[in-house]
C-alpha cells in the first residue's frame, strides 16, 4: 500500500499499522460538531463516476466507530482465555506485530485448535481480564503487540485490537508521537 501524499517524487510506503490505526480511531466526543463535507468536483475521487468505488458515508463511519468503542469496552471488562505455550502465553507474529491470542470461551479455543489440526493436544490456558491484556501484557511484550480475540472465527466474529492509541497505553501505541514528533 502506498500513499503519495500529494507531493512530487516517489510514493511513500505506508505501514499496515497505519491502516489499523485508521480503522480503530475512537469517536469524537458528542459535543464536537462534525464538519460538513465539502462538495466534490465532477470526476473527483468518490464522485460516483461509473466503475469507481465510493467510501462509506460519515454516518456509517461514526456508527462503526461507536460499535468498535462498545466492543472495546466489553472486551476490557471481560475475562478471556489465553492458552499457555512454552512457559508463556500463545502469541503469533504477523505484519510486524506480536498478537496475544485470546478466546472468549472454550468452544472458540476448540475451533482454533481444530483449525490448526491440534485438537488432539491438551490446551492449558489462563483466564485473564481483557483490560489486563491491553494495559499490562502489551507493554511487557517489548515489541509492538496487540490482542487477537477468537482468531479462528473469521472476520465477522474475530476481533483484532492492534497496538494503536485509544486501545493500548499511549506510550506503547505505534501511532503515538514520541519526543521529536515521529511515530514509534
Amino acid at each position: 500500500m502506498t500513499d503519495n501524499g500529494g507531493g512530487a517524487g516517489a510514493p511513500v510506503r505506508r505501514s499496515r499499522l497505519a491502516d489499523y490505526a485508521e480503522m480503530t480511531r475512537l469517536p469524537e466526543p458528542p459535543d464536537a460538531a462534525p464538519e460538513p463535507p465539502e462538495p466534490e468536483a465532477a470526476g473527483a475521487p468518490g464522485s460516483g463516476e461509473p466503475g469507481e468505488s465510493v467510501g462509506p458515508s460519515a454516518e456509517e463511519v461514526a456508527a462503526r466507530r461507536r460499535e468498535f468503542a462498545g466492543l472495546l469496552e466489553a472486551f476490557r471488562d471481560t475475562a478471556v482465555l489465553v492458552p499457555l505455550r512454552s512457559g508463556g502465553w500463545l502469541t503469533a507474529d504477523f505484519g510486524g506485530i506480536r498478537w496475544i491470542l485470546a478466546f472468549s470461551d472454550e468452544s472458540a479455543l476448540a475451533r482454533y485448535a481444530l483449525a490448526r489440526d491440534e485438537a488432539d493436544l491438551e490446551w492449558t490456558y489462563q483466564t485473564v481480564l481483557g483490560a489486563k491484556l491491553l494495559d499490562v501484557a502489551v507493554p511487557e511484550a517489548g515489541v509492538p503487540c496487540g490482542v487477537a480475540l477468537d482468531a479462528a472465527d473469521g472476520a465477522e466474529h474475530a476481533l483484532l485490537l492492534p497496538p494503536v492509541t485509544g486501545i493500548v497505553p499511549d506510550a506503547f501505541a505505534v501511532d503515538h508521537a514520541q519526543q521529536g514528533g515521529a511515530p514509534r
